[in-house]
C-alpha cells in the first residue's frame, strides 16, 4: 500500500513551477502517492500549527513558531536576492510618509509583515488577503498595500507607485537574500522518509529548470493575469539555483532574519533553524 503524502503549497506559478513534475508523474516513487492542496499563504501558515500536512509551504516568519513539529527542508525556498515585497500606492509616497496612514498587508505571520516592522516599526496595519491589497489601495480602503507574489510585477502597469521594496532594503542592509517562504516537512514522518520525501521534492524542483517551457506553460494557470514574459520573470525570481538549495548564504539569511525579529521583539523567542538535511 502506498504512503499517502499531502504537499501543500501557494496557488501561485512559482510554486505551481517548482511542483510540476511531482503533481504530473514527471518524477515518480511507487512507494508514495502524492496529494497536493492549494492554499493561500495565510491559511498554509495556520494549518501548520495544527500539523495537518505532511509537507508544507509556509512563511518563514512563521516557522519561528513551527519548529517543534516541522524542519526546514534544504530546498524549495522563495528568496527575494534584492527584491521582495513591495509597499506600493495610488500616488507617489516617501517612506516617511507611511507614518499615520492605513497599509494593508497579508497575514500577520508572513515574512513581508516581519520584514515591513523590521524596515519601520509602528506603522497602522490592516489585514487583508494577499490577492485583494491593490483593490484595497485602489478603492481607498487603504492608503497604501504590501504586496506579495504576482503583484510585484505587475503593479507598475496597473497604475501603481512603489515607496520601498523590502527585499532591496533587506539585501541592501545585510548583503544577504530575504528568505520569505519555505517548505516544511513533519519530523514524526521519521529520518528515512523524510530524506526519501525530500529527494523527490528537490528532483520536482530540478526537473523545473530542466524542462522549463513545459513547467512555465503549467505554471501559467495559476498566473493571476500574467502574460507569458512576465510570468516567466516571475518564476526567474523565485525559482532558481537557491531554490534547489539554500546553500551558505541561503542558511545565514535564514539565521540572521529570526535573529533579528527576536532582537527586535517581534519574535517573543530565540529560534535555532533546524534543516532536514
Amino acid at each position: 500500500m502506498r504512503q499517502r503524502i499531502t504537499v501543500a503549497h501557494s496557488p501561485d506559478a512559482d510554486d505551481a513551477f517548482m511542483f510540476y513534475a511531482l503533481a504530473m508523474g514527471r518524477v515518480y516513487d511507487p512507494d508514495f502517492e502524492f496529494v497536493h492542496v492549494l492554499e493561500d499563504i495565510q491559511t498554509l501558515n495556520e494549518r501548520a500549527f495544527q500539523g495537518t500536512y505532511e509537507v508544507t509551504a509556509v512563511s518563514l516568519h512563521a516557522y519561528a513558531y513551527l519548529t517543534g513539529r516541522y524542519a526546514l527542508l534544504p530546498h524549495g525556498a522563495s528568496m527575494g536576492d534584492g527584491y521582495g515585497p513591495m509597499v506600493v500606492a495610488r500616488q507617489p509616497v516617501r517612506p516617511e510618509e507611511l507614518q499615520g496612514m492605513r497599509i494593508a498587508v497579508p497575514g500577520p505571520l508572513t515574512t513581508a509583515v516581519l520584514a515591513l516592522r523590521l524596515w519601520r516599526p509602528g506603522l497602522e496595519q490592516v489585514v487583508i488577503p494577499f490577492d485583494q491589497i491593490l483593490d484595497a489601495v485602489a478603492a481607498g480602503r487603504a492608503d497604501a498595500g504590501l504586496i506579495i507574489h504576482e503583484g510585484q510585477v505587475t503593479y507598475r502597469s496597473l497604475g501603481f507607485h512603489k515607496v520601498v521594496d523590502l527585499g532591496e532594503w533587506w539585501t541592501g542592509e545585510t548583503g544577504l537574500p530575504l528568505p520569505l517562504g519555505g517548505n516544511l516537512i513533519r519530523k514524526d514522518l521519521g529520518p528515512d522518509l523524510m530524506r526519501r520525501v525530500s529527494r523527490l521534492l528537490r528532483e520536482s524542483i530540478r526537473y523545473g529548470l530542466d524542462h522549463r517551457e513545459e513547467a512555465l506553460t503549467h505554471a501559467m494557470q495559476y498566473g493571476r493575469d500574467l502574460d507569458r514574459k512576465l510570468a516567466d520573470r516571475f518564476v526567474g525570481m523565485y525559482v532558481n539555483q537557491s531554490t534547489l538549495d539554500y546553500g551558505d548564504r541561503g542558511r545565514e539569511a535564514v539565521r540572521r532574519l529570526l535573529a533579528l525579529g527576536h532582537e527586535r521583539g517581534i519574535i517573543p523567542h530565540r529560534v535555532e533553524a533546524e534543516f532536514a538535511d
